[in-house]
């Protein structure tokens, strides 16, 4: 459930320098914050925290400034990104490299290592708002590898960005329902549209796909799919996508894999995240063999040696389980005749 982060009306408006932060002082980073005096004052944030993540949503009636100064980065040199979308008003922005201005349906990212101004601007019915998210810039940079603190401006029509934006508002609303690990994915899944949208945004266009590339893709996922069925075949794959095997062959070389090495190795990945991520007492080494599409337990643990140098009890016990082990008999599954093709 969202908090109150602060709230400033005539009584207490010039209050706000020593408020803006929170009780705690734990949001943002140190600047000058102050709102503009006028008849009517009314200036709201309500914070959503999601681990070191913080949504807020920003209301006025009021025009407001912040100001990041060299002196402040000196004093404070926490390096937060922030996230912004657009509602109504205008976010104007000034630094060194000029000005720039978001309007409603508009996104912008700003980084406090830089000094800058910003002006949150009231529309024409005196009204502001703005969705923002504050992340750490080391947390962004997973996702958003560029360097933005001369801040990067624009609008919210890549269908991304709307995503991102409705994934966002639903987990800062949700009073309480979501578990904080479910939070945390949503949240991780946002910054990575936004991270794709900006990615292609820098593109300027999308690349044009060849019939190749496309009849690739049409493999990839035919494969991904029906990777659990040990009778995968380049025929059965060949026949689901409606191609020969001789062209299905052309398609892998482009990849730079053939059929047998891109299908063993897709199923040792997916075993491998499997082990990491379950517990011994839900699902057995057996079960997740299976379960990726080998035919035996025993061929599973060989192949899962020969390529991570270790079997899967001895990797589930200590990369993937910390101390905990299982103890499966390997030599009960008996020996299996066949081999990598």
């Amino acid at each position: 459930m969202a908090e109150m982060l602060f709230s400033f009306d005539r009584r207490n408006f010039r209050e706000c320098q020593n408020r803006f932060r929170g009780e705690r002082e734990q949001e943002y980073y140190s600047g000058d914050y102050w709102i503009e005096e006028g008849s009517a004052i009314d200036v709201r944030a309500e914070r959503k925290a999601v681990g070191p993540i913080s949504i807020i949503r920003l209301r006025s009636i009021t025009k407001s400034f912040f100001r990041r100064t060299r002196q402040h980065i000196r004093e404070d040199a926490t390096d937060l990104s922030v996230l912004w979308f657009v509602k109504h008003g205008r976010l104007a922005f000034s630094n060194q490299c000029g000005n720039k201005v978001a309007n409603p349906g508009d996104f912008a990212i700003t980084r406090s290592m830089a000094p800058f101004l910003i002006e949150c601007q009231v529309d024409d019915d005196s009204v502001h708002e703005v969705l923002h998210v504050t992340v750490p810039t080391h947390i962004l940079r997973a996702h958003i590898p560029g360097d933005f603190s001369t801040g990067l401006f624009m609008p919210v029509e890549r269908p991304e960005l709307a995503i991102a934006e409705n994934i966002l508002t639903d987990v800062f609303e949700d009073e309480g329902s979501l578990a904080p690990e479910s939070a945390r994915a949503l949240v991780d899944t946002a910054l990575a549209i936004i991270g794709n949208a900006v990615r292609a945004d820098a593109e300027n266009a999308p690349v044009r796909q060849t019939i190749a590339d496309r009849r690739l893709e049409d493999v990839l996922r035919f494969i991904e799919v029906h990777l659990s069925d040990p009778q995968l075949s380049t025929a059965m794959v060949a026949k689901g996508c409606r191609i020969s095997p001789r062209y299905l062959s052309f398609l892998l070389r482009l990849k730079g894999t053939s059929f047998s090495g891109l299908v063993w190795e897709q199923r040792l990945e997916k075993a491998r995240s499997w082990l990491s991520a379950s517990d011994p007492r839900d699902i057995s080494i057996s079960e997740i063999a299976y379960g990726v599409g080998f035919k035996s337990p025993a061929h599973f643990s060989r192949m899962f040696k020969r390529v991570f140098k270790v079997n899967p009890r001895e990797f589930r016990g200590t990369e993937g389980q910390g101390d905990r082990h299982i103890s499966v008999d390997f030599a009960a599954f008996g020996e299996v005749s066949e081999l990598l093709q």
